[in-house]
């Protein structure tokens, strides 16, 4: 497309979007508390730098921060995550089934791209132990938690534990005691970017409003309206999902250029669902960029006051106050 089409193109995504008004009343602000707990090992050998440094990675805070404002400005000012308490560990963490890596070993893995221990899940309930994260939680001095590491620390992109905790991309934790409400542990990594940690927070979503519709069939799940792609819905699509956006025709085939149509500014104006479709393209999320497709996917979701079938129209309302979550 030459740069003239660009710009037309851009001009009437501009002008649909603009026409485009809220009818309900926004949601005040929430502010849940997090633990951000930073694995940076140390090298000696490489003068004491920290292995995010060796390597050249992102810089832990830095990214932090970046994912904050991102989820600030796609929640529409909703959601303001304050972290409360940072824990620097100079430590690899310890794997489920007892192996740590040492920094000279973990350096010769990356570096040759072999070996990297399996299983390499990391040991959950020792960490919950070491940093004291239930009695945090008990104590309500936070709400969740945030590990960021390396390549192969072991993290899922997401977990959740508590009473009645339920998938959240990964089985409920386990081996909880005397925990008196359900919380999140996300787990990201300092080699990727903020994209990534949206793609996390995107898929923790993506579990948890699967949770809160289950029980509704048909046109009454807006859920699965929400998520519907033209593979899936040849010519109904809306707002596609985490790895599929409206066009795509494969995972994380978000800068497909092939138009299709979608509902999907109905969603901006939820909850009447009532917009006309118009024809969409990568153009629409970034032409490819993994964190712009997530801010404009998550921008996307219901985020105003009221209720629809018995469920709030404030989505983001589910993904971080879990008691809400039946």
């Amino acid at each position: 497309m030459s740069w003239l089409g660009k710009l037309r193109s851009a001009w009437q995504t501009a002008v649909s979007s603009a026409s485009i008004t809220q009818t309900a009343t926004a949601v005040p602000p929430v502010s849940p508390r997090v633990l951000l707990i930073v694995h940076a090992p140390r090298v000696m050998r490489e003068n004491g730098r920290k292995l995010h440094q060796i390597l050249g990675w992102h810089d832990p805070d830095w990214l932090a921060q970046q994912y904050i404002t991102d989820l600030r400005d796609a929640s529409y000012g909703y959601l303001n995550y304050q972290i409360v308490e940072r824990i620097e560990a100079n430590e690899f963490p310890v794997k489920a089934d007892g192996f740590v890596y040492d920094a000279d070993t973990y350096l010769y893995r990356w570096r040759s791209r072999t070996g990297f221990h399996i299983p390499d899940l990391v040991d959950y309930p020792r960490l919950l132990r070491q940093f004291k994260i239930i009695p945090r939680i008990n104590l309500d001095q936070i709400d969740e938690v945030w590990l960021i590491a390396f390549p192969y620390a072991g993290y899922y992109e997401s977990v959740m534990g508590g009473p009645g905790a339920f998938w959240c991309n990964a089985p409920p934790l386990g081996e909880i005691s005397r925990c008196n409400r359900r919380f999140v542990v996300m787990g990201f990594n300092y080699e990727r970017g903020v994209g990534e940690m949206l793609e996390s927070f995107g898929h923790r979503v993506e579990s948890i409003m699967s949770r809160v519709y289950r029980h509704k069939k048909g046109d009454a799940n807006l859920w699965e309206r929400f998520i519907r792609y033209d593979k899936t819905h040849p010519g109904a699509a809306e707002c596609g999902n985490v790895h599929f956006a409206p066009n795509s025709e494969r995972d994380y085939d978000w800068g497909n250029q092939r138009w299709v149509r979608s509902f999907g500014d109905s969603w901006l104006q939820f909850p009447q669902l009532d917009a006309p479709s118009r024809r969409v393209n990568c153009s629409e999320w970034g032409d490819g960029d993994i964190r712009q497709h997530h801010l404009w996917w998550l921008r996307h979701l219901p985020h105003v006051e009221g209720k629809t079938g018995g469920i709030s129209n404030n989505w983001w309302q589910y993904a971080v106050n879990l008691v809400d979550v039946q």
